[in-house]
C-alpha cells in the first residue's frame, strides 16, 4: 500500500525546530521526551540516508526505519565523541545544536539532490507500506523477522527507560562560604572588647565591624531525588550554642528549611561568639527531618580574643 505525506525531511526539520523551542522556552515539558527520542535515534539517520540515496528506489518503510535508526546511533555517537574534545563538552546545549545543525545540513543536501533528480513532488514523500518479501529465501525471511523484532525491542526498552527512569544518587549538598561568597576568606579570628566583637580577621585581612559579628554564608542543596525538610541547622562553639544574626534577628537555630528536589537554600548569617578562647571549633550541624543525628557537619577553627 502506498500513500503520500508532506516530505519527511521537511517534517523532521520542523520537529527539530519545535524541540529546540520547547527546550529553550518550556524546559519542563513532555514534548522534550516525545520529540527528544526520535531526534536522537531516528532524525539524523533519516536525513543522512536521504542525502546519500536521493532516488529512494527499492526501500520500504521497514528498511527505511532500520537504516535510519542504525545510522542515527552512529552519527550521534560520533558527534558526542567530537564534542568531548571541545571546550563545550557533552552537555545539553552543545549536543542539541550540533545534532540539529547536522540535520539541517543533511536536509539541505537531500532536498537539493532530489530536486535535481526529479522536478515533481518535491514537497511530498511516497511511502510503501507492505509486508517484507516472504517469497525470498529462508535466510531473507529470518533477517526480516529479526529486524522487526529488534526495532520493536528497541522502542520498548526506550519507552520503559523513559517511563521508569533510574533514580540518581541521593545526597544533600551542605556548604559554607566566606565573606565574599566564595570558598575562601573565612573568619579566622574574632577580637572582642567589652563583650562585643569589634574586629574580625578573614584569612589575612582584618575588618573592623560595628555589628559585633563575623559574616558567613550557609547553603543547602537538595539532591535527595524527593522533597526534604531540613528542620534545623545548629551552630555550636565546642557544644555551646552560638548566637546567629539572621536579617537582624538573633537565633540559635536556622530552619526549618523545606526544599524540593534540586532546590537550593542559601543565607548570609552573622556569627556572634559568646566567650573567648584559642582554636575554638565553630561547627555547623545539618539535621534532616526529625532525625536528631546530624546529616552532615562542617567546621572552622577560630580564635576569639579580648583586647588588652
Amino acid at each position: 500500500m502506498k500513500f503520500k505525506i508532506l516530505n519527511g525531511i521537511l517534517i523532521i526539520d520542523i520537529l527539530s525546530i519545535l524541540l529546540i523551542l520547547s527546550i529553550v522556552f518550556i524546559p519542563s515539558t513532555a514534548v522534550r521526551v516525545i520529540l527528544g527520542l526520535p531526534f536522537l535515534i531516528f532524525f539524523p539517520g533519516y536525513v543522512l540516508v536521504a542525502a546519500l540515496f536521493a532516488k529512494r528506489e527499492g526501500r520500504d518503510i521497514v528498511e527505511t526505519v532500520a537504516l535510519s535508526c542504525g545510522m542515527s546511533i552512529a552519527v550521534v555517537a560520533l558527534i558526542g565523541f567530537g564534542l568531548n574534545y571541545t571546550p563545550w563538552g557533552i552537555r545539553l546545549d552543545p549536543v542539541l545544536y550540533s545534532i540539529a545543525g547536522f540535520i539541517i545540513v543533511m536536509s539541505a543536501i537531500a532536498l537539493t539532490r532530489r530536486a535535481r533528480i526529479s522536478k515533481t513532488n518535491r514537497f511530498t514523500t511516497e511511502f510503501s507500506l507492505s509486508i517484507p518479501d516472504w517469497g525470498g529465501s529462508t535466510f531473507n525471511k529470518s533477517l526480516s523477522i529479526i529486524l522487526i523484532i529488534a526495532i520493536c525491542a528497541t522502542l520498548g526498552v526506550l519507552g520503559y527507560t523513559v517511563a521508569s527512569p533510574k533514580i540518581g544518587e541521593r545526597y544533600t549538598e551542605f556548604y559554607i562560604l566566606g565573606i565574599k561568597g566564595k570558598a575562601q576568606d573565612y573568619p579566622t579570628e574574632f577580637t572582642m572588647a567589652n563583650g562585643k566583637v569589634t574586629r574580625v580577621t578573614y584569612g589575612g585581612r582584618i575588618v573592623d565591624t560595628t555589628g559585633g559579628s563575623g559574616t558567613l554564608t550557609v547553603g543547602i542543596v537538595n539532591h535527595e531525588q524527593q522533597p526534604a525538610v531540613y528542620s534545623v541547622v545548629v551552630i555550636v562553639f565546642d557544644d555551646q550554642p552560638v548566637n546567629v544574626d539572621l536579617g537582624g534577628t538573633i537565633i540559635e537555630v536556622l530552619g526549618p528549611v523545606d526544599l524540593q528536589q534540586g532546590e537550593k537554600w542559601e543565607k548570609q548569617i552573622e556569627i556572634v561568639p559568646r566567650h573567648t578562647g584559642d582554636n575554638e571549633k565553630l561547627e555547623f550541624r545539618l539535621l534532616k527531618g526529625d532525625n536528631a543525628t546530624p546529616e552532615n557537619t562542617l567546621h572552622l577553627w577560630v580564635n576569639v580574643k579580648a583586647t588588652q
